[in-house]
Parts: structure tokens; sequence; C-alpha cells
């Protein structure tokens, strides 16, 4: 696979929604630890939402489709998961309009762009406990495929590794932003949830686009 088309995009946004409805209790259950345990509802029901409305989203190109997916979610997903997913949706969006397809360089440009955008509304950084910690080194993982020449869906599978292996080092770290900051030293061994939900978004979705 050496571009992706409109269709690849709607893919990967199909499967993404697939996968968070259905790991909504489970993600729930990550954030229970040091959250308040609503962390799945929250993005599953803006991803239920985009499910509703997908024959009125546009899909005449990259950047039209991922900005209007961006709009739903940031309006109908809870707490501070539609500003931050939604935010992420429309700064790719805002970077990919008008394409009709992506080379692995301009998909990891993409994913910079929506890095970008989170850490506009957010302010957190790597090691900040949050789903950055798995979004960063996926995207820093397709930057390196991109000049490294490799195929982009085993570009996508080895940023996938990159993004759980993230997740895991969560364990680690004290969470400095969000909701955890409140249990402080407790969220210790804990991993984010966040950021282990991009760990399996992203394994799942390679998965998938491989099939």
């Amino acid at each position: 696979m050496e571009k992706i088309v409109v269709a690849d995009m709607i893919k990967i946004i199909t499967l993404m929604s697939e996968i968070i409805i259905k790991n909504e209790v489970y993600f729930c259950e990550l954030d229970s630890v040091a959250g308040d345990g609503d962390f799945g509802m929250s993005v599953a029901k803006g991803f239920k939402k985009l499910q509703e409305d997908w024959d009125e989203i546009s899909k005449e190109d990259i950047g039209t489709f991922l900005r209007d997916c961006g709009m739903i979610i940031t309006e109908h997903c809870g707490g501070a998961s539609g500003p931050i997913w939604g935010s992420a949706f429309r700064g790719a969006g805002k970077y990919a309009m008008g394409k009709q397809e992506l080379t692995l360089q301009e998909f990891s440009d993409l994913m910079q762009s929506a890095i970008d955008a989170i850490q506009k509304r957010g302010k957190a950084q790597l090691g900040d406990k949050t789903l950055l910690d798995a979004v960063i080194p996926a995207t820093e993982s397709l930057k390196v495929s991109a000049s490294s020449n490799v195929d982009i869906l085993e570009a996508m599978k080895i940023s996938a590794e990159a993004a759980v292996a993230g997740a895991e080092k969560t364990k680690d770290m004290v969470a400095s932003k969000g909701r955890a900051t409140y249990v402080g030293e407790r969220s210790l061994s804990f991993p984010d949830a966040g950021a282990m939900a991009i760990g399996i978004i992203f394994t799942e979705i390679a998965q998938g686009m491989n099939l």
C-alpha cells in the first residue's frame, strides 16, 4: 500500500468507531483507577453519534471528512474527551483539506497536526501521563518508517506497537494533567486509560487494514 486514499481513511475511522464502542466498558474500567471511570462511555457516546450521522458526513476529500467527524466528536463526546479528541480530528482535517490521498510522510504529518491541536488545547506534553504518551511515539514511528520507505500497512503495524509500548510506560508516571492528578502518587503502577485506549485502537486498526 503506497498511499492512503479517501476510502482508506473512511475505513480507518469506521474501524476506530467500532473498536471504541466495543471497548466502552473496558475503557471505563481502565479509567476507574485514577479517573472518573466514565472515559469509555464519554468517547463511545461521540462515536455512536458519528455512526448515526455517517451518511451526512462529507466524504469528498480526506480533510473535509476528518473535519466533519471532528465537529460531531467535539459536540457529543462527554467530559474532556470531546475537546481533546475533537481537536485532534479537526487539526488533522485542516492539514488534509482538499487532499484525495496521502503518502506515508503526509500521513505522519497529519498525525503531527493532530498532536499539535491536542497540545494547543490541553497543554499536555510527553510524560504527563495522557493519551499523548501513546500518540507521540506512534507518530514518531510513522516518521521513521516514512524516511525508510516502509510500506504504509507495515508502518501502521510498527506504529501501533510503539503506541502500546508508550501506553505501558505510563504505569511509571505520576499524572500531571487531567482528573488523574487528583490521586497523585496513587496513579503510579496504573496505566493511563487514554494512552491504553490509543494502543488498542491503533493495534486493531492496523490489523483491520491488513484484512
